[in-house]
């Protein structure tokens, strides 16, 4: 099994909105009208946006292939650059999206392990993120790499106000 990575950079957006996109939609679609699915899609997808936050210092993405072929991607977030205010000592892990067809591979371990990384390379207390409160599979798999509860935010899909829960995991000091 070969798993690599690399940082996603400028000359990869159309493979960062295909990606995007598709994984999205994949996940959240059948449980989200078209309408709000579509908006949400052209709203935070778009390549204005995805070069913006490309271009933000304080943003980290990363592509994971499979065998070569483009899985998914990962999306952190320090600083200012984090979708709440959670201080400098946190690392936010904005998005971890893999295509169907890759997913129960530990694909998604590998990401988490990578942003843990980071974070320690960085001197970081706490990892976190949000998750659909529906989401039960990502909501199981992130308990068992260690993230417990501790909050909820709200998230806006087209039209539909949706929660979030946060969940954190503390690194060792």
């Amino acid at each position: 099994m070969l798993i690599t990575m690399r940082p996603v950079t400028k000359a990869d957006l159309p493979q960062l909105q295909k990606i995007s996109r598709a994984t999205f939609s994949a996940t959240f679609g059948a449980e989200n009208t078209p309408a709000d699915l579509n908006t949400y899609l052209a709203t935070t997808y778009n390549q204005a946006r995805l070069a913006q936050e490309l271009a933000n210092p304080a943003t980290d993405f990363q592509f994971i292939f499979y065998q070569k072929q483009l899985a998914g991607y990962l999306k952190l977030n320090t600083g200012t650059a984090q979708t709440e205010p959670m201080g400098p000592a946190s690392l936010e892990i904005e998005r971890i999206y893999l295509s169907q067809a890759f997913k129960r591979l530990g694909l998604g371990t590998k990401l988490v392990q990578y942003a843990l990384h980071r974070a320690s390379q960085q001197h970081k207390q706490t990892v976190w993120l949000g998750v659909w409160e529906h989401n039960l599979p990502a909501r199981q798999f992130y308990q068992r790499l260690g993230f417990q509860r501790f909050g909820a935010h709200q998230f806006q899909l087209g039209a539909d106000l949706q929660h979030d829960l946060l969940l954190k995991k503390t690194l060792p000091a």
